[in-house]
């Protein structure tokens, strides 16, 4: 063992001395370790450039430091996400950076003053070349990916088969509350109402503009009501025949027509029977079917077409219209006593133009559904694109969006959208595009509010306030539920639940 003589080297005594001697020495085994490093100032400028980094300078489009130095880290390094640490303050640790130079594993660290304030940042290549010195990391993500897409098909081929025909004629709910994306103001309160009248065994009636997510709050009010276990069967009234609807509510009779099958045929509410039975669209019912839809749910009981026979039923009754029913009352085209009869819990599900600051979390659920469904990566959308998204009026709603979403994904030929793509898709089906408009903060909350909002119960605030964090987090992530998680200190899984459950 080497013996320690009174010359030899010592640590400093303080601890900011020693403190100082780690950062020096970390800096200059990065510098002599990496691949390249550079140093940013507050403002984004390059100020600094390593002789590592200089060798990536002509494939980037500079013949000189001189050129490279004090522009801004944007001009020169494309896709470089060092503004976001300059902001944020937080460091970038390990990410992949693709541009014309090549591809590399990057570190992105602020630098900080005496005051703990962000004076600027600085840029660590680790690694040029991952695909060959990084390829048995990259080997076993691959793995974990092909893994990750079997289980994600897996559970898409479940699901497929939780809605399969079961032997009795039962179906299942597909959908929850955790299903009915968004966190704004509008989309918590909708959520809420739900919620509540999913307690309760009365009537529910939806109201809402077409494409704005009516029939998946009735699943998941069925999937979280006591009927959960039974079956939830579903009728689209403005999809049946007229001539074919009573048969379809009510069943048929063995032999009761010419062609019948002798066996009969349930009708919904009977395979309803012990569930709940959504009725869709229920302003385009006929008027000659209101009364008989009128009757059953009054006496619990139908008489299906062709039997002299009343078969009890005990179903609980959610319908939907995109339609004005008390306006349809006045004219005379809707049963004013079947109209309260449904009218009991109305819920009205706000369209997408109200609630904006929820598109960049519908992009994404919706981007990873389309991934899933055609093996692809989920698409990344542009600053200007979303922007773009968030100005529109939406007629179609969420239906419209994702309609745009796709085309956006099949025609496009990189992973990336940006607003002139989804401006071209907008044309050609004869809108017009709005003008861009930022993303709404669902947790903004205004300056008129005064000292009063803070006498209330100190759980009611904390909650808010927590509401609050959370939907700025997303937006300054662009609805990155990952990031937000890891910036909130909380676990994706736990992000999830402050979502699904604003209260």
């Amino acid at each position: 063992m080497p013996l320690i003589t009174d010359d030899a080297p010592a640590l400093p005594l303080d601890a900011q001395g020693i403190l100082e001697l780690a950062a020096r020495s970390m800096f200059q085994l990065f510098s002599s370790v990496s691949q390249g490093m550079f140093l940013v100032d507050r403002s984004g400028r390059i100020v600094w450039v390593n002789e590592g980094y200089q060798r990536f300078l002509p494939d980037l489009g500079f013949s000189s430091v001189d050129q490279f130095v004090g522009r801004t880290v944007e001009e020169v390094i494309p896709n470089t996400q060092m503004r976001r640490v300059l902001e944020t303050g937080q460091p970038v640790l390990i990410d992949l950076l693709t541009n014309k130079a090549g591809t590399f594993v990057v570190s992105r660290i602020p630098l900080r003053d005496d005051a703990d304030r962000v004076i600027g940042a600085i840029g660590i290549v680790l690694f040029d070349h991952p695909e060959t010195t990084l390829q048995p990391l990259i080997s076993k993500f691959a793995l974990l990916q092909r893994d990750l897409d079997d289980a994600r098909r897996e559970l898409a081929s479940q699901r497929r088969r939780s809605l399969a025909v079961a032997g009795d004629g039962e179906r299942r709910s597909k959908y929850t509350f955790a299903s009915f994306i968004g966190s704004s103001p509008a989309a918590a309160e909708v959520k809420r109402q739900a919620r509540r009248a999913a307690q309760s065994s009365s009537p529910v009636l939806l109201l809402g503009e077409t494409g704005t997510g009516k029939e998946l709050l009735a699943h998941a009010i069925h999937a979280a009501s006591s009927r959960a276990s039974g079956p939830f069967v579903s009728v689209n009234i403005a999809a049946v025949p007229d001539t074919l609807l009573e048969a379809e509510f009510f069943g048929v009779a063995p032999g009761a027509y010419t062609g019948a099958d002798r066996k009969g045929r349930d009708g919904k509410f009977k395979l309803a029977d012990g569930g709940t039975l959504f009725l869709d669209e229920i302003g385009d019912m006929p008027q000659s079917l209101q009364a008989k839809l009128l009757r059953a749910l009054q006496e619990g009981e139908i008489e299906p077409l062709g039997s002299n026979k009343l078969v009890p039923f005990n179903v609980r009754i959610l319908a939907a219209t995109s339609r004005d029913l008390a306006a349809l009352v006045r004219e005379g085209k809707f049963r004013e006593d079947l109209f309260y009869r449904l009218h009991v819990l109305p819920v009205r599900v706000p369209p997408l133009r109200v609630r904006r600051g929820d598109i960049p979390a519908l992009v994404e659920a919706l981007g990873e559904d389309l991934a899933l469904r055609n093996g692809t990566p989920p698409p990344e959308l542009l600053p200007d694109a979303m922007a773009l998204l968030a100005g529109q009026p939406w007629r179609g709603n969420i239906r419209e969006l994702r309609n745009v979403l796709e085309q956006a994904v099949m025609r496009g030929e990189g992973q990336s959208i940006d607003a002139a793509q989804l401006e071209r898709i907008l044309r050609e089906a004869g809108v017009e595009p709005a003008a861009p408009a930022p993303v709404q903060d669902p947790g903004h909350a205004t300056d008129a509010e005064d000292e009063s909002r803070y006498l209330r119960p100190l759980a009611e605030q904390v909650a808010e306030l927590e509401r609050k964090a959370i939907a700025a987090t997303l937006k300054a992530h662009g609805g990155n539920k990952l990031a937000t998680a890891r910036q909130l200190g909380i676990s994706r899984a736990t992000l999830y639940g402050r979502l699904e459950n604003p209260e």
